[in-house]
């Protein structure tokens, strides 16, 4: 291990550092970031009209992608096309996605599935919400805006994604799951609901399905990664956790610098990546930090299973479906 690798180990341990606006900063000296070129690749990424998502699909413009906005927001989306055209992207198109309808999900997927070629899908929607709240299908909000939906999305644009000759999918995900293990008993939080436990919980389970994912389709040559944008100043947080925000400000990340490992992913050669990792700072890391969050294989197989079911579609890699 390189005194730089040891170095980037114990920052990331220290988590305020590693988090922070610091942490970019030094790892960027550290290990000689280069420009990423997306020149020919086609991308699609849910959110992208505020906070990181934005943010992602501006760098991807200038890198020469070709922009697929999924937004709820129709016109706002389209505005932001507009812009990222001017910014230099090959092209910007809208598809219509509401992440609170597994339907809405299932259509978005399959119009991605149409195309010749799908070379990234970014999962980055979402929210943290104060109140527990049921989707359009009776599904905890945050659960199903972050965890069903996605799979949903995932499971239907596959085709695209496997014409693509490196296709990934790339979830956004959280550090603050790192404090939660994975429920199976309360996957809906109606034991007492808490909006960042919630929240921590449904990432955690993104990134133990980004793992499955990975497995599963490595036979097929899609790649699947997830991503933490450390502590990043967005709209979100600041809706979300404004005290959190006020006291952290000085330290926290812009957007772009949230982002950039977002962007990253879709580049970045596949030899290097491997696949069903979590990173930061276009560094994999662990998944697990604190005692009793770890998740055994046979549970992260139930998650699976659970999420089929509450999806109310045929497992997506079945092949017999």
């Amino acid at each position: 291990m390189s005194p730089a690798d040891l170095a980037d180990d114990v920052l990331d341990a220290l988590v305020v550092p590693s988090f922070s606006r610091i942490g970019p900063a030094l790892r960027r000296r550290a290990f000689r970031w280069e420009p990423v070129d997306l020149s020919g690749r086609r991308i699609a990424v849910t959110g992208p009209t505020s906070g990181l998502g934005l943010a992602a699909v501006h760098q991807m413009a200038a890198a020469g992608a070709e922009l697929v906005l999924l937004a709820r927001n129709r016109a706002k989306a389209e505005e932001v096309a507009w812009d990222l055209v001017a910014a230099g992207a090959a092209g910007a198109s809208v598809v219509d996605l509401d992440l609170a309808s597994l339907a809405s999900a299932g259509r978005a997927g399959e119009e991605l599935a149409a195309l010749d070629r799908l070379d990234a899908l970014v999962h980055n929607g979402g929210g943290l919400h104060a109140t527990r709240q049921l989707s359009a299908d009776g599904i905890e909000l945050t659960f199903a805006t972050h965890v069903v939906a996605p799979f949903v999305l995932t499971g239907a644009a596959l085709p695209a994604l496997e014409r693509s000759p490196a296709g990934r999918v790339v979830t956004v995900t959280s550090g603050g799951m790192y404090t939660q293990a994975l429920h199976l008993d309360d996957l809906q939080s109606e034991q007492g609901y808490r909006g960042p436990v919630a929240y921590g919980r449904a990432k955690r389970a993104q990134v133990d399905l980004t793992a499955l994912w990975g497995k599963r389709l490595a036979s097929r040559g899609v790649l699947v990664h997830a991503m933490h944008p450390g502590w990043a100043d967005t709209p979100g947080l600041a809706e979300a956790l404004p005290r959190f925000r006020r006291v952290l400000q000085p330290l926290l990340r812009t957007p772009d610098e949230g982002a950039d490992t977002i962007t990253w992913l879709c580049g970045a050669p596949s030899a290097e990546l491997g696949t069903g990792r979590l990173w930061l700072d276009r560094r994999p890391r662990p998944t697990v930090y604190r005692p009793g969050t770890r998740t055994s294989s046979s549970d992260a197989n139930r998650l699976w299973q659970a999420v089929v079911e509450l999806s109310g579609r045929p497992d997506p890699l079945d092949a017999s479906s």
